[in-house]
């Protein structure tokens, strides 16, 4: 029964990792205001990239702008509230100032396919720990599976590893679901503990805790600011923070700088020495009055100053997706969720074979016991 009431969930959840695969791949074919032509050497500053995305954007909080550093991308100033339930992307060519794209990325296909992933399409405090939970069940039946599937005897045990595609369709049917399952098995138990990192966060305490050999983690948050000093420079903060990114990230693929979000916030600035990872990244803090660096104490820092259960941390998001392994990784991931979305269907279908089979058994172990009740 566990198989049946996480079926649908997992189907969903695997199908639409399917369609996310190659998103970033499938949006830089489709969307041409994602590039620019490079005209000259200078670079409009994120001052002046977030004035002209703030004209075409008026009345929304800027989160952060990127700055792609590789095939003439176009800079993207990003604005984002939780609170009033927003999520643009302005695209801005960096060159000349002419806003490219203004792009709401919560109508976007693959924001939809993703709300799909990780909510199922219900609000997010009902979706999430629904997908959390039987992603929680879709584990413990990977591993009873293998209890199961494991052969008992020696003899023939080669039959288990093999489809037999001249077999009945009940038996190729039966022989997908197992011969397959056991092939994916890891990969699922791959997906499965990645994605319950984010579901539950006392499954990522517990792992971060067994990985970093007992310390606790702690959620991310932007040191404060000293708010009794006074900014000095010549330059705007962002400019200045930029800067001092470009300087000491000049091979960076992208670099990208975030405005204090209040008062006693702090710039925040990452250079990602491989767009098509995350785990990579340099995070840094700056007072936004001084401009001295701030130390933090969770993963989001230095590269080099991670532990290796930080590393873990880093990793989630691009082993969950296969990017860990490029593009290859990426196939791989399809291809995998792919096969992972097929096993509640093959599984139903056996389900629905036995319950059939039962069926008709019972109605005929009641005729034959009506026939010997019958006059002579």
């Amino acid at each position: 029964m566990l198989g049946l009431s996480s079926g649908l969930v997992v189907f969903i959840v695997a199908v639409t990792g399917c369609i996310y695969a190659f998103q970033s791949e499938i949006q830089d074919l489709i969307q041409p205001y994602r590039y620019v032509d490079q005209v000259g050497e200078t670079i409009l500053p994120p001052s002046e990239v977030w004035k002209l995305a703030g004209e075409a954007l008026p009345g929304k909080h800027l989160h952060g702008i990127l700055y792609p550093q590789i095939e003439n991308r176009a800079a993207q100033a990003i604005y984002y509230s939780f609170e009033e339930n927003y999520y643009y992307f302005v695209y801005v060519d960096q060159f000349t100032g002419k806003i490219l794209k203004v792009k709401d990325e919560y109508a976007d296909f693959f924001r939809v396919v993703l709300d799909g992933h990780f909510y199922l399409w219900l609000p997010p405090e009902i979706g999430q720990p629904v997908v959390a939970s039987f992603t929680l069940v879709f584990l413990v039946m990977v591993i009873t599976g293998l209890i199961l599937w494991w052969p008992k005897k020696k003899k023939g045990v080669d039959k288990s590893f093999k489809i037999r595609w001249d077999a009945r369709w009940r038996r190729k049917n039966y022989d997908l679901h197992q011969v397959l399952g056991f092939y994916v098995m890891i990969f699922a138990l791959v997906f499965a503990l990645t994605g319950l990192v984010w579901g539950f966060t006392w499954f990522r305490d517990g792992y971060y805790a067994i990985t970093t050999g007992g310390k606790q983690f702690v959620e991310y948050n932007a040191p404060l600011s000293d708010s009794t000093s006074v900014y000095q420079g010549v330059l705007p903060g962002i400019d200045q923070v930029w800067r001092k990114m470009q300087e000491e990230y000049p091979t960076a693929e992208w670099i990208e700088v975030h405005p204090p979000d209040y008062k006693h916030g702090s710039y925040a600035a990452n250079a990602n020495p491989d767009a098509d990872t995350y785990w990579k990244m340099d995070y840094r803090y700056f007072d936004q009055y001084t401009l001295e660096e701030l130390p933090v104490d969770h993963v989001w820092n230095r590269f080099h100053e991670s532990s290796v259960g930080d590393k873990l941390q880093r990793m989630n998001y691009d082993i969950h997706v296969g990017a860990i392994g490029g593009l290859p990784g990426k196939f791989l991931a399809f291809c995998l969720s792919a096969i992972i979305a097929s096993l509640p269907v093959t599984g139903f279908l056996i389900w629905w074979g036995r319950k059939k089979k039962d069926r008709s058994q019972n109605k005929f172990s009641k005729a034959k016991s009506s026939q010997k009740h019958l006059p002579a």
